[in-house]
């Protein structure tokens, strides 16, 4: 076994939902007044807890118009917009391979709130694939380590014995701080040389490279 528990990101790493958070976004600034937002621009603050991405996508909003736009975007994501979210080919199969291993565990660090991957864990069936989950509300925001350093205490595996696996630097930095490995995939939002500058252990391009990796 390579590592006894693998921590993965949820948004552009397990699940293909990047167009409908920059839609969902998108639509939220323009009925906050804020404007249009680019989506190369919503792009890269996936992964970020919903406030640090309002704040970094919009230098200077006031509270009130900060607010609006977080009760927006959450209006579209859960009810308003119908862009499709599926997990990427191979995702299902590779982590009940994973799930298969005798003391292997397996985790999520995630930005989403605890009330949106709640909500996917249900709609997806995908909830009792993990033995632990932290969201940014419950905890700090990538790329602060304290969602890392709970989960490690939660189910007590030293950071030597883990991987942080992820799509933004925002997950890679995460782990870094605590020198913990990590895996790059680059199927999602940061670009290859982005994620090399966090010098992961491991680039996977595709799914299947990713979970023959971690099985080996």
């Amino acid at each position: 076994m390579r590592y006894r528990l693998a921590i993965f990101d949820w948004d552009g790493t397990l699940m293909d939902s990047i167009a409908r958070i920059v839609s969902c976004m998108q639509a939220a600034s323009r009925d906050a007044g804020w404007g249009e937002l680019e989506a190369e621009a919503v792009r890269n603050i996936i992964g970020l807890g919903l406030p640090e991405a309002i704040a970094a996508l919009c230098p200077g909003i006031d509270a009130e118009r900060a607010e609006l736009l977080r009760a927006r975007y959450a209006h579209y994501f859960v009810e308003g917009d119908a862009t499709p979210m599926v997990f990427y080919p191979g995702v299902e199969a590779g982590i009940a391979r994973l799930r298969g291993r005798e003391g292997q565990r397996l985790a999520v660090a995630t930005g989403k709130s605890r009330r949106g991957l709640d909500r996917i864990f249900r709609e997806s069936g995908s909830g009792g694939w993990f033995h632990a989950s932290r969201t940014a509300d419950e905890t700090l925001s990538k790329p602060h380590p304290r969602m890392l350093e709970e989960l490690l205490a939660e189910l007590g595996v030293e950071a030597g014995e883990a991987v942080m696996i992820g799509d933004t630097a925002y997950d890679l930095e995460m782990a870094r701080a605590l020198d913990m490995d990590r895996v790059a995939v680059t199927w999602g939002v940061h670009a290859p040389d982005r994620l090399a500058a966090s010098r992961p252990v491991f680039t996977a391009e595709t799914v299947p490279d990713l979970f023959d990796w971690l099985h080996g």
